[in-house]
């Protein structure tokens, strides 16, 4: 299948410390809000003869994303909030008693719940809500919210901890309240997710992965295999797990393989084109999946449409978000050839990377940390050809809001990807 694939990025954040999970606000009208979670690992010294134990700090950042023109940067710190290190975090997919909730994962064994809350300047903000601490001198490693199918009875959180412990806990009325915990794991268990299409079943892992039933006895899981990076789709009854493409009813054969390389850390599926699948890779970048051939029964590995590759440190964090972009990115000439350069710009640094099968076209900051605006950058470029939809609707021609973030080179990067099949291309130019 031909396509034209192009990413470009919009702005670059520096979180000082070292930055490991993203996520956009899932609940409208805040598909603009993006918040960022840092883990920072402070190693323990002597003093005099007693040994301090290693601590971990973190923080929470909240940004708005906006599109007010080409002069001012789009992402906008709104709040930073100095916490334990955080592991994982996640918005709940429904507004509960009228706000969304944020949990997180905290490496003081705690899950900790915020609520958004608006401003009367227009501008909102976190607030402390809940915390349970799953376990002492622990680690709690990942979570997520049985809503995943924007079902909003029965609000439950599973978690999961360094102890190979996994837990499950209610939300009511802005509390959480622990109802079960059981022993999953030897070693550590580094995900944790609902079945979104039966949440009576839970994944946890690292390895093996594991399925639980809720209504079993704990000790008893109901289906062991292996793997890590988790993500439940909510549009078709199967699972992913290292780029495994899994049918929830035969959990014995994956329907697909996709050797992505670098180790794969987070996959998440585009919240509305149900074939679109996010991976963050580690040490191989973030690439993006076309699932379709593989999910309607076709052998083979699911081709990358797409490619970030400007980040200079482990691939952590990733995730889509739900807003929809106004203006189509510009468009660079097609390459023959894969290729790399560096040129000057009126003074501004561009890197360009274009492939035969995608095309990555990128703007960054100058060296005083200045944004560039993506007219001034991309000034030889033409206007894209063939339409660019609204990704709610669905069509072959998508423009989409990304963002991501990579570990010991504490940065959050910000970046758009454009993709139309050649076909609607050429017919739009006839």
């Amino acid at each position: 299948m031909p396509w034209k694939s192009r990413t470009r990025s919009l702005q670059v954040f520096d979180t000082e410390q070292s930055a490991d999970t993203v996520e956009w606000c899932p609940v409208s009208p805040h598909h603009n809000v993006l918040v960022c979670g840092t883990y920072q690992l402070h190693k323990g010294v002597r003093v005099r003869t007693e040994d301090v134990a290693p601590s971990r700090t973190g923080r929470l950042y909240l940004f708005e994303f906006r599109q007010e023109g080409s002069l001012c940067p789009p992402l906008t710190e709104l709040q930073c909030l100095d916490t334990a290190a955080i592991l994982d975090l996640k918005w709940c997919h429904v507004p509960l008693s009228g706000k969304a909730l944020l949990g997180i994962a905290a490496a003081t064994g705690e899950l900790q719940l915020y609520s958004l809350s608006d401003s009367q300047e227009g501008s909102c903000s976190l607030q402390t809500l809940s915390s349970v601490q799953v376990g002492a001198e622990r680690l709690a490693l990942s979570l997520d919210w049985s809503t995943g199918r924007m079902d909003s009875s029965d609000v439950r959180v599973v978690c999961s901890d360094s102890a190979g412990c996994v837990s499950v806990l209610s939300v009511a009325e802005g509390t959480l309240t622990t109802l079960s915990q059981w022993k999953a794991h030897d070693f550590e268990a580094w995900i944790s997710a609902f079945s979104y299409w039966d949440t009576q079943l839970i994944y946890s892992g690292n390895t093996p992965l594991i399925l639980w039933s809720v209504t079993s006895v704990w000790d008893q899981p109901k289906e062991t295999f292996g793997g890590l990076g988790v993500e439940s789709n909510q549009f078709r009854d199967h699972y992913d797990e290292q780029v495994l493409l899994w049918d929830g009813r035969n959990m014995r054969q994956p329907l697909s393989e996709s050797a992505m390389g670098g180790g794969v850390w987070r996959l998440k599926w585009h919240p509305t084109q149900q074939h679109l699948l996010l991976a963050a890779c580690m040490h191989n970048d973030f690439h993006i999946l076309h699932c379709q051939q593989a999910l309607e029964g076709s052998e083979g590995a699911c081709p990358v449409v797409a490619s970030y590759i400007l980040h200079n440190s482990l691939a952590y964090g990733a995730d889509w978000s739900r807003l929809a972009l106004d203006k189509p990115a510009p468009c660079s000439p097609n390459a023959t050839e894969p290729k790399e350069s560096l040129t000057e710009s009126r003074g501004h640094l561009r890197i360009q990377y274009e492939s035969p099968t995608a095309s990555f076209d990128t703007s960054l900051e100058d060296d005083a940390g200045q944004y560039i605006p993506e007219s001034i950058s991309a000034h030889s470029s033409k206007p894209a050809a063939g339409p660019v939809i609204n990704p709610d609707h669905d069509a072959s021609s998508l423009t989409c809001l990304l963002a991501s973030c990579s570990f010991y080179d504490h940065m959050l990067h910000v970046w758009r990807w454009d993709w139309t099949p050649d076909e609607i291309q050429q017919g739009s130019q006839q």
